[in-house]
């Protein structure tokens, strides 16, 4: 399957010749660094548990606010979309909970600074910029770690996580395209 932003990603390309070497290489993104930046190895268990936690703390922060914005919206174009967007935030928090007890962590029980943030702003504009750059967030994040994820099922749920984070980015644009007009 062709992910919808593989041409503008590292995970998208399939071959990419390394520059030090001459040589082919599989374009994963530990391969394109920067001259002189260390190549990054898998992440140890201690750092992926904290990475999976961090996540797990800002998608719970995610569910709890984008469902209070649903509540509120004025329309039901809106408060449908940011439902869905809530659910998949909710879907992820149990997906993180899972792989955290899977390899022998304690999840998180605690809410990430975003939903303050999301719940003190009042406008819906505001909000919908907020969510958007939480959004971006979590591709940020998962860009980073997945080359350094060597397990096959943490890997496939992450990508997958990436995915919806990716479409729900254009969700809010299209929310605050239509709260602007």
């Amino acid at each position: 399957m062709k992910y919808p932003f593989a041409d503008n990603h590292p995970f998208g390309a399939s071959l990419e010749r390394a520059p030090d070497r001459g040589t082919a290489r599989a374009a994963f993104p530990c391969f394109l660094r920067a001259p002189g930046e260390p190549e990054l190895g898998p992440l140890n268990r201690e750092e992926l548990l904290a990475l999976l936690n961090q996540l797990l703390e800002g998608e719970r922060a995610g569910a709890r606010g984008v469902t209070a914005m649903s509540r509120q919206a004025t329309d039901a174009a809106s408060r449908t979309a940011l439902g869905e967007i809530a659910m998949d935030e909710a879907h992820f928090c149990g997906m993180l909970i899972r792989h955290v007890t899977r390899l022998g962590g304690a999840p998180s029980a605690r809410t990430g600074a975003f939903y303050t943030k999301l719940a003190a702003l009042e406008r819906t504009d505001e909000q919908l910029d907020l969510l958007d750059r939480g959004q971006g967030w979590v591709v940020r994040k998962l860009s980073d770690a997945l080359p350094r994820v060597v397990d096959a099922a943490l890997r496939a749920d992450l990508r997958d996580m990436l995915e919806v984070h990716l479409r729900n980015i254009g969700r809010c644009k299209e929310l605050r395209s239509k709260h602007d007009a």
